[in-house]
């Protein structure tokens, strides 16, 4: 098993996300600077590695949280944006430049209030195969 390809999964999952039309104007971030999680925001996240290697060569399963945070009344806006970062993950194959996405697949979603209803905030968590 390798963790190799981990950096070049978050890279092409950010690369992807910036460049997705539907997703023009929502910011696209891996951190956030304390205070500036104001308005509508995508923010990359955890994520866990698992080997996959087998006889035919070695491989990892990543399963990484992509997070929508939304200063909106209701749910809606965010699950709008949510629908956009699935379809554009799950729409055309990522390329990796270190090791070969075999599949990225949606494993779920949790939507939630954050501050006492302030914010909502929705976590879809994904599934990448990677083989080197």
């Amino acid at each position: 098993m390798s963790y190799a390809a981990a950096a070049a999964l978050q890279s092409a999952v950010f690369a992807r996300l910036i460049g997705y039309a539907a997703l023009d104007g929502v910011l696209i971030f891996d951190a956030v600077a304390p205070g500036s999680g104001k308005g509508k925001f995508v923010l990359l996240g955890p994520e866990t590695a698992s080997d996959r290697s087998d006889k035919t060569g070695a491989g990892a399963e990543h399963q990484f949280q992509v997070s929508v945070i939304s200063d909106e009344t209701g749910f809606l806006g965010a699950k709008v944006i949510a629908g956009h970062v699935s379809d554009a993950l799950l729409g055309e194959p990522l390329t990796l430049v270190q090791g070969h996405l075999v599949a990225l697949t949606f494993v779920r979603a949790i939507a939630r209030r954050l501050k006492e209803g302030e914010n909502r905030r929705i976590d879809l968590i994904f599934r990448a195969r990677v083989d080197f």
